[in-house]
């Protein structure tokens, strides 16, 4: 390891002068986890102005890096960018201060270098590991993962951008049954848990977990006013419909236009770290549901930006960003507006990674309904299988490990026979056909009353026929003959658990919906 520290004063318009003097800032702690090699991990505190900082890092009781910087400008904040750092610990992290004859210092302990994942999204990333299927052998084994640390912010909304968090609920820690099962919708993040637990016994190094999530909030709370400004929403104009002056914090809600960013999100993006996992998307099939499409996306690259900005370009531009795909809701839902957001979290292509979604990865998660889930339908405790699909993405995304299948079976071409009234469609791979309702593939045909694209009329495919990578619809005897759609799976609940018809070969991936229109 380089036997130095590059120090360089940071500079904001939105600075907090604290009421210490000399501090890191809010997760910074013992225990925590700070990104690897090959980026440079970056640490900041608070300090005197005209102040010099002497940071020295040890491993084993011997010295390794120190430099000292002086406090300048009219800011009470210093940033260090370490040299990279391989894998590995414990280190000991020893921050001093000389200001005016005294001498102030701070020790942090504990301290590893692995991979940083923030967790992020409402209720379904919320709900802690108390809640999930074998909820008292998973929290035995959380001492089998003492380098799995885990960090959670509080929930916080402001209407401004904050510099640093302004609560903490859980300060790094090491895992216990205590820590990762604080109740319900609390912390810790079960699916956080699980998806640094699967890397953790591949990679065989430490992983940093930060959960920052709210249950029942939409994406424009999560989002920048420019990122939403993207999508054609105005914070102003929101505000305005709610009647709440600018300055009526009180009145607020987690669901107001990114009152969560400003206080959950923009305070870690000097953190250096590796990517994002997401589950979300519930509170928008109620809230711009048709804009999902931009908001999501948008939110994405948003976010990269700004990690990549905040972090001195230190965390990548395009770093990897896992989602997980919506699964149930009600059984007996006609709404479309679940399939709606499911299909527009991929920008409407259907899968992930796209041309619009880049270095993304998705978990889908349309076959873990939990119809008896005591949390209601909307929060199946199945979070094993969608940590499972999340590592996959991961592996083959995020570290480029070949060879590994980490998406379901998709449509790679598919065409109609109109003289035979059967559609053909070819996956991307071979498939596990299970025996179960094939009802779930539709066919549409022009509306009788309006006969346009707006006005589908969806019936159940009267019969099919199941190849090795093929799937042929028929639609003899419907629409008279004027095919116009076919999709799969779009309905709230498309099959029972794990009995959707289609996966990969090994019956680990189902497929994810779709929907395709024909031209007339």
């Amino acid at each position: 390891m380089a036997g130095y520290l590059c120090f360089f004063i940071f500079m904001s318009s939105v600075l907090p002068f604290t009421d210490a003097s000399f501090d890191f800032a809010s997760y910074y702690a013992d225990h925590m986890v700070l990104q690897m090699a090959p980026a440079k991990a970056i640490i900041w505190g608070y300090g005197d102005v005209g102040a010099f900082v002497t940071v020295s890092i040890y491993k084993d009781y011997n010295g390794l890096m120190k430099k000292t910087v002086q406090v300048g400008g009219n800011a009470d904040i210093w940033k260090v960018a370490l040299d990279p750092v391989d894998h590995g610990g414990p280190y000991v992290l020893y921050a001093e201060q000389f200001f005016r004859g005294g001498v102030t210092s701070i020790t942090l302990q504990d301290i590893y270098f692995g991979d940083v994942w923030l967790c992020g999204g409402q209720s379904n990333m919320e709900m802690t590991v108390l809640q999930v299927f074998n909820s008292t052998k998973e929290l035995a084994e959380a001492y089998l993962y003492p380098h799995v640390r885990l960090f959670t912010a509080s929930l916080v909304q402001a209407r401004v951008e904050l510099y640093d968090l302004d609560k903490v609920d859980l300060q790094w820690s090491v895992p216990t049954p205590e820590t990762l099962g604080q109740g319900q919708f609390t912390y810790f993040s079960a699916v956080c848990w699980l998806f640094g637990r699967n890397l953790y016994d591949i990679l065989k190094y430490p992983i940093g977990l930060v959960e920052s999530c709210w249950g029942g909030t939409p994406v424009e709370a999560w989002s920048s006013a420019r990122s939403l400004e993207k999508c054609g929403l105005s914070i102003h104009i929101e505000r305005q419909k709610r009647n709440t002056s600018y300055y009526d914090y009180s009145y607020y809600g987690p669901e107001v236009y990114s009152v969560l960013w400003n206080a959950m999100i923009h305070p870690l993006l000097n953190m250096t770290m590796k990517g994002v996992i997401w589950y979300q998307g519930e509170a928008n099939t109620n809230l711009n549901t048709e804009l999902y499409n931009c908001t999501f996306p948008a939110m994405i690259e948003d976010w990269r930006t700004s990690f990549h900005e905040g972090s001195e370009g230190q965390t990548d531009r395009y770093f990897p960003f896992g989602f997980v795909q919506l699964s149930t809701n009600q059984k007996s839902e006609s709404n479309d507006n679940f399939p709606i957001i499911r299909w527009h979290q991929t920008a409407d292509f259907g899968y992930a990674p796209n041309s619009r979604m880049r270095n993304t990865f998705m978990a889908v998660a349309i076959d873990l309904c939990d119809e008896t889930s005591p949390y209601g339908c909307v929060h199946p405790r199945d979070k094993q299988s969608v940590a499972h699909r999340l590592a996959l993405g991961a592996r083959a995304v995020a570290y480029g490990e070949k060879g590994i299948e980490f998406q379901g079976p998709f449509p790679k071409d598919i065409i109609v026979v109109e003289n035979e009234a059967y559609i053909n469609i070819t996956y991307n791979q071979k498939l596990l056909i299970k025996p179960t309702n094939y009802s779930i593939f539709e066919v549409g045909c022009p509306s009788p009353q309006f006969g346009d694209m707006k006005d589908i009329q969806w019936i159940p495919a009267n019969s099919i026929t199941f190849y090795l990578t093929m799937v042929s619809v028929s639609y003899k005897g419907c629409c008279k003959y004027n095919i116009t759609a076919v999709r799969y799976a779009w309905s709230d609940w498309p099959c029972e658990y794990k009995q959707c018809p289609l996966y990969s070969l090994d019956g680990l991936l189902p497929a994810p919906p779709f929907v395709k229109y024909f031209q007339n």
